[in-house]
């Protein structure tokens, strides 16, 4: 990594050197890593401490996504969430950083009614929740919400391929884009690039056909499940820290297994005090 990303790239300091401080990481800054050449990844965060240890490692977005319907409220699909959900959640991780750039996800019934209507809701994550940045889902037919939400000062991340908001459409987790359906990924891209648009995520969408819609526009394009030629790379949180357990995605990478500590952790806890030997005398005042 080089003294020109360190700011808003990596948490971490050489070895015996003071780690600087890192200045907020702003959309020219994620632009400028693109125009290098330079990979950064994204991971949501629901919560202040999430959202303070990937702050701390140096992680440039954090992405308070609607997906908080499954990870954070036990629905089955992301649907349901509404914003009064998630304006707490985006509030909590907003106040919680001191570099990230936070990115609050629109949910569904909540922007594509009509562009006006997708400023209203964008306005209130910028205003009650101090989002810097809102991302929504969908081609063409989101570019005059994206173009209102630009012109009027609000930043917008674009989500195309496979849309979860749209699973029931699209006949459920499919990829999107195979053969010459890549064309009309293109297509999109570069609408929602010419919109406004600071960048798009490629969600389950074939490696190739991301790399063409990469090449295609000038703008970062954030891939999960979209193979390794997208300008950044996003997970859920969960998922990648092996909290959630049982099948994964095939775009899931764990590096971690935080059920089996957590579980190992509360059976010691609860043999502890089961046992009497919790709490001891220096648990006690």
């Amino acid at each position: 990594m080089t003294e020109q990303t360190a700011p808003y790239g990596s948490g971490a300091a050489p070895a015996g050197a003071t780690a600087a401080p890192r200045r907020r990481v702003r959309i020219p800054h994620l632009q400028a890593m693109k125009d290098r050449g330079e990979t950064w990844a994204m991971l949501t965060s629901y919560d202040m401490y999430t959202a303070q240890i990937f702050d701390a490692a140096g992680i440039p977005v954090l992405l308070v996504g609607d997906s908080a319907a499954n990870n954070v409220y036990g629905h089955a699909t992301s649907l349901p969430v509404t914003v009064d959900e998630l304006l707490p959640l985006v509030r909590a991780v907003s106040g919680s950083v001191s570099s990230s750039l936070v990115l609050a996800d629109l949910p569904f019934g909540s922007y594509q009614e009509s562009p006006e209507q997708a400023f209203r809701t964008a306005a209130r994550f910028m205003k009650e929740a101090g989002a810097h940045a809102v991302k929504l889902e969908g081609g063409l037919e989101m570019v005059p919400q994206v173009e209102k939400l630009t012109r009027n000062g609000i930043p917008v991340m674009a989500h195309i391929g496979f849309t979860p908001q749209s699973e029931h459409q699209l006949g459920g987790y499919r990829v999107q884009g195979r053969g010459e359906a890549a064309d009309d990924l293109v297509e999109q891209a570069t609408a929602l690039e010419a919109a406004g648009a600071f960048g798009i995520v490629l969600e389950m969408v074939p490696a190739e056909a991301a790399h063409r819609i990469t090449e295609a526009v000038t703008i970062p394009t954030v891939g999960i499940g979209a193979g390794p030629h997208c300008d950044a790379q996003v997970l859920v949180w969960q998922d990648m820290m092996g909290l959630r357990t049982g099948r994964m995605p095939r775009f899931v990478k764990q590096y971690a297994d935080l059920a089996t500590t957590m579980t190992e952790a509360a059976q010691a806890f609860a043999a502890d005090v089961a046992s009497g030997s919790f709490p001891a005398d220096e648990h006690s005042f």
